[in-house]
């Protein structure tokens, strides 16, 4: 199943680029779902479309944990809160938005188009899933349960179920439902396509998207610049919009090694499925993930090179710290916890650079953890 999310700016137009994206694939005999919360009434009945409603989600998550934790509940006194009385609480979008892209990934579909939030919203829901479980693993370890074979027993002498193994059991369905959201995420058929209009907050749009994607390890599909004017026209003020819009268009396409995949402004708002016709970008396949390789030099310097790209990357705005078996990495706007692959944990970070949106990190291997190496005599 392909997967291809949708993001960009606020305004440049992404649901209508989503939508017909969907509806050209529907249209071609391919079973599309689109995934959109503010989809129009432009799209044809051939089309499935799941809008995430947040506020009942949130209402029927909320009942179902009030429900599991009754009697830890009524053991602190709390009175349960009714269906009527509940009203969303502020982010609770974005966990919508992320079960309904896990449920549309487990259903029967050739491609799922999902319309994400704006940009800067996207790439932190895409960021959410690896976040909170790691917040779950070092706030409830799973190591910690050892004991829970004696709550039953301590269980017992209460006369209650006890609150530590209600809260594990919690973190456990927790746990499970964002590692399903991740794996999603980060399959090798889904990616991430931009949509913006040539201008000048374009490139900075694209490498902003770039950087945060890299850090991610996710793949941006293509660049769609949307609403492209036509050149030729005799009307001086026209001709020199159209002029500087064309001059954006082919930075971008410097910029990005990439497709920039250009739309033609229709001089009005779509008015119906023939227009989206006029809007649709062939999916085609999807862009490979950035490549975080382990380079062995041992045998010529005595270390290995962790080599993490992040285009776009600005020296000053960088800065790293080894924590544990995780890396603190900090660029621009962006902050991310990267684990270390396993052969590194045993290593001690020995110095940094940044060559070209490449970030070295060295390190070297500690004595003490390292095996050995024996030689055999004949």
């Amino acid at each position: 199943m392909r997967i291809i999310l949708v993001t960009g700016p606020g305004g440049a137009g992404r649901t209508t680029v989503a939508s017909a994206t969907a509806l050209a694939e529907a249209r071609a005999g391919r079973r599309v779902l689109l995934v959109s919360a503010e989809a129009g009434p432009l799209l044809s009945d051939g089309l499935r479309i799941l809008r995430p409603d947040p506020g009942a989600d949130f209402r029927r998550e909320f009942l179902a944990l009030q429900a599991r934790s009754a009697t830890a509940l009524d053991l602190l006194g709390a009175t349960p809160l009714e269906d009527a009385e509940l009203t969303e609480l502020p982010g609770s979008g974005q966990f919508t938005l992320l079960r309904a892209v896990r449920d549309a990934a487990g259903g029967d579909h050739d491609l799922v188009v999902v319309d994400m939030p704006p940009l800067h919203e996207a790439l932190a829901v895409l960021a959410l899933p690896a976040q909170l479980r790691r917040y779950l693993r070092r706030l409830l370890p799973p190591e910690r349960q050892a004991a829970r074979a004696l709550r039953p027993m301590l269980a017992q002498l209460a006369g209650v179920p006890m609150p530590a193994q209600w809260l594990y059991e919690t973190t456990a369905r927790w746990e499970a439902e964002l590692a399903a959201v991740q794996a999603v995420i980060d399959a090798p058929a889904t990616s991430v396509r931009l949509v913006v209009e040539p201008g000048r907050t374009a490139l900075d749009t694209l490498r902003t998207v770039r950087l945060g994607l890299a850090l991610q390890g996710l793949a941006l599909d293509l660049v769609v610049a949307n609403r492209v004017l036509p050149a030729g026209s005799p009307d001086p003020w026209f001709a020199a919009l159209t002029a500087e819009q064309h001059t954006y268009l082919e930075q971008l396409r410097t910029e990005h090694a990439g497709t920039v995949h250009a739309l033609p402004h229709l001089g009005r708002a779509p008015r119906g499925a023939d227009d989206l016709d006029l809007l649709a970008v062939e999916v085609g396949p999807p862009a490979a993930a950035p490549d975080r390789t382990v380079e062995d030099r041992r045998a010529e310097d005595g270390i290995l090179v962790w080599h993490l790209p992040l285009p776009g990357a600005v020296k000053e705005e960088l800065s790293l710290v080894r924590r544990g078996e995780e890396l603190l990495l900090e660029v621009g706007p962006f902050r991310r916890t990267v684990p270390l692959p396993p052969a590194l944990r045993r290593c001690t970070v020995s110095g940094a650079g940044l060559v070209d949106g490449d970030l070295r990190v060295r390190f070297t291997p500690d004595p003490g953890l390292w095996p050995k190496t024996t030689q055999r005599t004949p």
